[in-house]
């Protein structure tokens, strides 16, 4: 097998890379070091890495010489994997949420997500830019803009594409070739969103399938992380080894007997000819005309793959109002915890010393304030009140969001546009999505935000708790049927 590694690296994936390893024509080194080339050469227009693991190398030639000795770990072996910076690493990277106050705080040791990374096999490459502390910092702050690492551009159009979501250097980097594949997180949008912008695949699990042990928090209730990559297929992959039951993480016991430690058997194109799939045209009155065009060809493609389409359908709580206090309280005290548990070395160890860190640095960590920051500190709610208006959300979500019109209409999944507004009523659950490429907008307009809808656009199917299995078929089977993707032009 005689291989260009420059030229085959894009758009390569994770069973191609396997296949070639086992059968000596590249290694886990080789590998490494097409994409460090890759990121050397091209990063400096996307900004979409923070930080290059200083023993990556080290780490492949290990993982070479095992597969030689003792055989393959298994699907991620030598594969190498980025992480957004917001997970813990035990090694010579740093882990800081984009911020300045954290950008010489080293982990003690591994997340969860970083140990189950290594143990199979795989080789964290280095840690991916995003918004600073997961965009839970200021309203005006840009996506993809850290204070350590400044802003993370769009691949497929840097500074006229937007990308939206934490994730965005995730994103990013993969959609760019930089990796195999990422890990972002996601509290409502964040993983989804960016995928979805940079034409790639997303799944954000279901709250509980993924230990968020060793993550920089948002909310206790809403947070997960979870696989970005260019596949259905190479996202399986990612998923199957991040599941597991953590004592650190009282939710991941919720996933008993519902988790899977493989989700390739799940890539089942056939599945979608018996699959129901409902619309709830709610979410898609805001699109613009081509990106709606864009949905009506993916509802179309469906409903010629032989599945069921269901239009409209529509959730009871679709207009509700969601404020941000149990968020807020839920920040206030993850950050407050995970920030007193760092080094002495590190300035700050608390939300107010985070605050005042800022304001003594505001040259450099305030370009767009901390409003957010500020509010989340001055929260007055109680632990009762919380619990009180927790209950009440879950409640309203349950009886009258995904469960209820799943159930009514017997659907196995929802399809929505593939931006942030159909996403929270998912997140308040703590319920999984996954994005697709569905086409690429090639105008665009601008939105209320300011930003341009021109780009790549994915459809996004969410279900019920722990539906990753059925959620990946259909995904599956929309993506072999059209297969939208295509890599960004660099340089």
């Amino acid at each position: 097998m005689d291989i260009n590694l420059q030229e085959w690296i894009v758009e390569a994936d994770m069973r191609s890379m396997q296949a070639a390893m086992e059968s000596g024509a590249i290694s886990s080194e080789d590998l490494v070091q097409a994409y460090l080339d890759r990121i050397h050469k091209y990063d400096t227009d996307i900004n979409s890495i923070l930080e290059i693991n200083p023993d990556a190398i080290q780490i492949a030639r290990d993982l070479d010489k095992e597969r030689q000795e003792t055989g393959s770990r298994g699907k991620l072996h030598g594969i190498p994997i980025l992480l957004k910076d917001n997970l813990d690493t035990g090694d010579n990277m740093h882990t800081s949420a984009g911020s300045l106050a954290l950008a010489e705080s080293f982990a003690a040791k591994d997340s969860f997500v970083a140990s189950k990374l290594r143990a199979a096999g795989a080789v964290i490459l280095g840690k991916a830019n995003m918004s600073e502390w997961s965009n839970f910092m200021s309203s005006s702050m840009p996506a993809g803009y850290s204070s350590r690492g400044g802003l993370v551009l769009n691949p497929y159009g840097p500074g006229e594409v937007f990308i939206s979501g934490s994730s965005s250097g995730s994103a990013a980097a993969v959609a760019s070739n930089f990796a195999a594949a990422a890990i972002g997180t996601e509290t409502a949008g964040s993983i989804v969103g960016p995928a979805c912008q940079s034409f790639l695949v997303g799944i954000k699990p279901t709250v509980g399938l993924v230990s968020r042990a060793g993550v920089i928090p948002i909310s206790a209730s809403q947070d997960t992380p979870g696989p970005i990559a260019r596949t259905v297929t190479d996202a399986a992959m990612m998923l199957g080894a991040l599941t597991g039951i953590d004592d650190k993480d009282n939710e991941t016991r919720s996933s008993e007997g519902r988790s899977y430690g493989d989700y390739t058997p799940f890539l089942d194109a056939d599945f979608i000819r018996q699959a129901r799939i409902g619309i709830p045209r709610h979410y898609y009155m805001h699109l613009d005309e081509e990106r709606l065009a864009i949905m009506e060809a993916a509802i179309l493609t469906l409903r010629n793959a032989g599945a069921t389409i269901v239009d409209p359908v529509s959730l009871h709580i679709e207009h509700n109002h969601w404020n941000n206090d149990v968020i807020c309280y839920e920040f206030k005290t993850g950050l407050d915890q995970y920030l007193s548990q760092l080094s002495d070395s590190v300035p700050v160890h608390s939300l107010e010393e985070l605050i005042e860190y800022n304001e003594n640095h505001a040259e450099v960590a305030l370009k767009y304030g901390q409003d957010t920051l500020i509010r989340s500190a001055a929260t007055t709610l109680t632990e009762q009140e919380y619990r009180q208006k927790k209950q009440k959300y879950d409640a309203l979500a349950l009886t009258q969001g995904i469960d209820y019109v799943l159930e009514q209409h017997h659907l196995d999944a929802l399809m929505l546009p593939g931006d942030v507004d159909g996403m929270y009523i998912a997140a308040r659950l703590g319920y999984p999505l996954i994005t697709v490429p569905a086409g690429y907008s090639t105008t665009g307009v601008v939105d209320s935000d300011g930003d341009s809808t021109k780009g790549p656009f994915g459809v996004v199917f969410s279900g019920k708790a722990f539906s990753e299995p059925t959620l990946i078929q259909i995904a599956y089977g929309f993506e072999q049927t059209t297969k939208y993707r295509y890599p960004p032009e660099l340089g």
